[in-house]
């Protein structure tokens, strides 16, 4: 199999429109999406238009965005803000609630021509994790798993694939894994007693799972993210979820951490895919020095591929296209005035 037939690298790009630089990196064959961030969107119609010509360039890009709820949302102006999750667990009525979010949370994405949000969370609200927090829908791993479940139902009615993160559980490690590297040093049997219940319970409706960046220390000492024995043993062997496997975002440096050093971003990616991921994350970098860090990621790629060190997968493209879309999304101006698009926003809390 040749390198054209993998795009195992998610970047990003500067600003709200396309120069002829992103144009030649969305071109790279070993490229298979771009994230966009708060400093790529203005507003609706903007976006759909920076969709639109992504598209003209590379129409099997998967286009994802950060659209959670709460204080986790890039699409802000003229777009619903829906509340942080952990905020519906106290309605009566919370699953319903649930399913209404994810349906309205995936139809706005979809309308400006975004392909996924990166959503839900399915960590555990243990009351410990800053960087977790809201964000979660519970603390107790079978309601979290029936109020993702719902999450869910909604954005596949929409139309859009779900991704579950942060796998095995990101709730109970205390650090920020944005500045430090997390540790849960808790056993494998109470990890899976109750962070990997809704992991679990949802593998089947989950299209993706995002690893954390956090190691377990009683199972690995490697980052979940850099783990065969989280991906391939525990995910995809004992789980038996046969999805995307994405990585967070490897920019961070706390991201890196492996073995008491700091791998370089070529070195992340490498390991994260030898690891078993099918795609990387790595944003930010399209921002800093022209955007020469990625052009170095891709070189040796390419460098590491010939020297037969990482081959890429055709079963890996094959499920990362299984996260486009398979409907046309309603066009933005036609979504707003549509009566289910109103009557759903009535019934949010």
């Amino acid at each position: 199999m040749t390198a054209a037939l993998q795009g195992s690298l998610m970047v990003d790009v500067a600003g709200t429109w396309l120069t002829a630089e992103d144009r030649h990196l969305l071109r790279q064959p070993e490229v298979g999406g771009l994230i966009i961030f708060a400093r790529n969107i203005e507003h609706p119609r903007q976006v759909r238009e920076l969709s639109a010509a992504i598209r003209a360039v590379r129409p099997d890009l998967l286009l994802a965005v950060d659209q959670e709820g709460g204080r986790v949302q890039r699409l802000r102006q003229g777009f619903v803000r829906l509340p942080a999750m952990r905020a519906l667990a106290d309605n009566p009525n919370a699953e319903y609630l649930a399913e209404q979010c994810g349906w309205i949370m995936a139809t706005e994405v979809l309308a400006v021509g975004l392909d996924l949000s990166f959503a839900p969370v399915l960590d555990l609200d243990y009351q410990r994790s800053a960087v977790v927090g809201t964000r979660a829908f519970e603390g107790d791993p079978e309601r979290a798993a029936v109020l993702a479940g719902a999450f869910i139902r909604g954005m596949n009615s929409a139309g859009m694939a779900a991704t579950g993160k942060h796998f095995p559980g990101h709730g109970w490690a205390e650090a920020d894994s944005h500045v430090a590297i997390p540790n849960d040093e808790r056993s494998l049997e109470q990890i899976r007693a109750n962070d990997l219940v809704p992991f679990a319970r949802l593998s089947k409706q989950l299209a993706a799972v995002m690893p954390a960046h956090v190691i377990y220390s009683k199972v690995d000492d490697r980052p979940a993210g850099f783990s065969a024995r989280w991906i391939q043993d525990i995910l995809r062997g004992q789980l038996g979820f046969d999805g995307v496997v994405c990585t967070d975002d490897l920019s961070m440096a706390a991201a890196r951490q492996l073995g008491g050093r700091e791998l370089s971003y070529s070195e992340a990616v490498l390991t994260a895919l030898q690891a078993g991921c099918d795609l990387t994350l790595l944003c930010n970098r399209s921002t800093v020095n022209g955007g020469a860090e990625l052009d170095e990621v891709l070189d040796h790629l390419a460098e590491v591929q010939l020297k037969g060190r990482w081959l890429p997968d055709e079963a890996s493209e094959e499920r990362r296209l299984t996260l486009l879309p398979r409907t046309p999304a309603r066009p933005w101006d036609e979504l707003v005035r549509a009566r289910d698009y109103m009557q759903a926003l009535d019934r949010l809390p």
